[in-house]
């Protein structure tokens, strides 16, 4: 996990194949109040990345100003020493108060154009080698990563999945691209482009790419969009073009005493970027000066990937003899041939494998598949650790709510990690031993024990006051900026306090293990998994039955569909900002490529049964997973999201509304908050 950030200034950027008019003023004008600086920015990274952080400045300007004469631009790059390492996160002081120091102001001083500025905090979980962001290769190419590739590019076992890439862009065609074919527009000859790269890598990605020979900036994220990417146009108000994983909590707009039907005028400096692919080429110059920079945004060019994001299934509506034993194995032919993406992973250890014919077991294959390629790569940590003390540090944790998703996930985990390490589940709560999910969660470790007794499961009761996190609240009404809801708000909220893994485990007192105490205890796991994506594509939602009621199994299927393409945006980027906030990183085995794929070949009936009540027939497939791997008990638990099971939702309807009656009446999920009653 990494932050990863880029300011643009002195340059003016051409929207028009975007269709975004970023420069066009409100209906109703908003003071922009915009006080987040450098300094900031960097505070917001280094919370994401707390092993280094670094910094590269770009420059382009002009080298002929004669008029007739064709322009022509030069790029200089030098490194900013941003205090590259401070691996001791206690200190408070260096955090808050870090200055850019500039290794030489050369061209900063005598230059005057456009001007980049890279940043990038790392959180380092694979190599052998320590490495700093922005990454700079022999041609003066700048890249800042943020994302794990578990295939798509060949990674060698000693190396970091962004050394990797940048090998694979310098390898290929850096020009632009053809917006109708993808294909390189420059005379380099080279197969692959920057493109074909991007397209290929499986796995969650958030990538800031500049090629100083073209001039060129890429930009981008995964197709399902699972990790954080923020953007600013320009505006007339600030022209400065802006990427950043995370929002500085300075950067949120104050009201502008325009309200709207809410109450409140909160307006957003930043907005999620869409997924997808983005270029800008630097290469013209307007009648004033000014650097002119053509921003375009490029089609996927993997077939299979392009695939899952149109949500491409074959079978919908059930027929009479539509289900058939030759049908199974023409599909697990098609599963084997998906999975082919292992070759450079660690293979499913003998032990656990099992032949595969019905639906329930192909998809067991993959999400173990799945759960091996994100638990698998752990050579620092090992590197780094004494034997002795593997026992006592998890390399990986669950969000956990003793749920079906988490449940599975954690009888996966055991079959993948190592026998010599803890697991910590981690289980917020906003009612003490009361909330649904602490009660639940307390059962499935009972149920996990039973099916994995030699593991040792830490369950990690993190108990929470809503009425005393204000500052808490504040700085997470920042991090799920652009969202503004009061629903993502106490997601949100829960989130973040749940990865901070900051809570209480119970410890034997004896040899018997029969007597315990309540002890506090901190996670030191840096890797999260997490269940997003389960409820999306196998039906688990309330509206998905809604939607079937009203028109079957085409509008069930539309609104499955829905659910995937808008993800990026009502879900995953403002998790992901919350569950990087503590330095951790958020990996879900669910929004696995082979995952969607493996399900999207099954026919919907397959995949759920509405017909039957809930906690039967909603995610039928994955209750039939959770059977195989004896979780009886779990595979028939409901439905319920964290912030009714953790009870933030009562809790935070009771603050701002005044009971549950008010706030459903005013349907509060959808309400956006105002940060001045929030945080009385």
């Amino acid at each position: 996990m990494c932050g990863i950030a880029l300011v643009v200034s002195g340059c003016r950027l051409d929207l028009s194949s975007l269709h975004v008019d970023a420069r066009a003023p409100s209906p109703h004008p908003v003071h922009e109040h915009l006080e987040f600086s450098i300094d900031d920015l960097e505070a917001a990274l280094r919370r994401r990345g707390p092993d280094s952080l670094g910094g590269v400045k770009v420059f382009i300007s002009s080298i002929s100003s004669n008029p007739g004469e064709e322009q022509q631009f030069e790029c200089f790059v030098e490194r900013v020493d941003c205090g590259v390492a401070f691996q001791n996160q206690n200190d408070q002081h260096e955090m808050e108060n870090g200055r850019i120091l500039h290794s030489h102001d050369s061209c900063s001083s005598l230059i005057s154009g456009a001007q980049f500025y890279f940043l990038g905090a790392t959180l380092q979980l694979r190599g052998l080698n320590p490495i700093v962001q922005p990454l700079m290769d022999a041609s003066r190419n700048v890249l800042v990563y943020n994302g794990e590739i578990f295939g798509g590019i060949h990674v060698e076992y000693h190396q970091n999945d962004a050394e990797a890439l940048m090998q694979a862009l310098g390898n290929c065609c850096a020009s632009n691209v053809s917006l109708d074919t993808n294909t390189c527009l420059g005379e380099c000859k080279r197969e692959s482009t920057i493109v074909d790269v991007l397209s290929n890598i499986q796995g969650p990605w958030a990538i800031i790419y500049f090629a100083v020979s073209a001039k060129t900036l890429w930009f981008g994220r995964d197709a399902f969009g699972r990790r954080s990417l923020l953007v600013h146009w320009p505006t007339v108000v600030d022209s400065r073009f802006l990427l950043s994983s995370v929002s500085p909590a300075s950067s949120m707009f104050h009201d502008s005493g325009h309200d709207n039907d809410n109450g409140t005028c909160e307006v957003s400096f930043w907005e999620e970027l869409p997924c997808g692919i983005y270029s800008i080429s630097f290469d013209a110059q307007s009648t004033d000066g000014c650097l002119v920079g053509e921003v375009k945004r490029h089609e996927w060019t993997n077939e299979s990937l392009k695939e899952l994001v149109e949500w491409k299934r074959t079978c919908i509506v059930p027929k009479p003899g539509d289900i058939s034993s030759s049908y199974h194995e023409d599909l697990l032919s098609q599963h084997e041939s998906n999975s082919a993406c292992l070759h450079n992973l660690q293979s499913v250890p003998e032990g656990i494998r099992a032949p595969v014919s019905t639906p329930a077991e192909i998809l067991l294959d993959a999400l173990r598949k799945s759960l091996i390629r994100r638990t698998s790569l752990y050579t620092i940590f090992q590197g780094t650790t004494s034997a002795s003390r593997k026992a006592e540090l998890g390399p990986v944790a669950i969000l956990f709510s003793g749920g079906l998703d988490s449940m599975t996930l954690a009888a996966l985990l055991d079959e993948c990690l190592d026998a010599c390490y803890e697991i910590d589940l981690l289980n917020v709560s906003f009612d003490g031993c009361s909330a649904p999910d602490r009660i639940s969660a307390k059962a499935g470790v009972q149920e996990l024990t039973r099916i994995a007794p030699l593991r040792r499961w830490k369950l990690v009761e993190i108990d929470a006051d809503l009425s005393n996190l204000t500052s808490e609240t504040k700085h997470v009404m920042s991090l799920i900026n652009p969202a503004n809801t009061y629903m993502d708000l106490n997601i949100g909220i829960a989130l973040w306090l749940a990865s901070g893994g900051d809570g209480w485990i119970y410890e034997s007192i004896d040899k018997d293990d029969k007597f315990h105490r309540r002890v506090k205890y901190k996670s030191q796991a840096k890797i999260l998994l997490v269940g997003s994506g389960a409820d999306e594509q196998c039906a688990g939602y309330g509206r998905h039955r809604t939607k079937y009621r009203q028109g079957g199994w085409h509008l069930l299927n539309e609104e499955m569909k829905l659910d995937i393409q808008r993800i990026w945006k009502r879900n995953l980027g403002r998790d992901d900002r919350c569950i990087a906030d503590n330095g951790k990183e958020a990996r879900f085995p669910f929004l696995d490529e082979d995952v969607i794929h493996t399900l999207l070949a099954f026919p919907l009936w397959e995949v759920t049964d509405l017909e039957k009540p809930a906690g039967t027939g909603d995610k039928k497939i994955l209750r039939e997973v959770a059977k195989l791997l004896g979780l009886h008990e779990a595979g028939a638990l409901p439905k319920r999201a964290i912030q009714f099971g953790s009870r933030i939702a009562r809790e935070s309807n009771r603050k701002n509304f005044g009971s549950n009656r008010a706030a459903n009446q005013a349907s509060a999920g959808s309400v956006k908050f105002n940060k001045h009653s929030v945080l009385q």
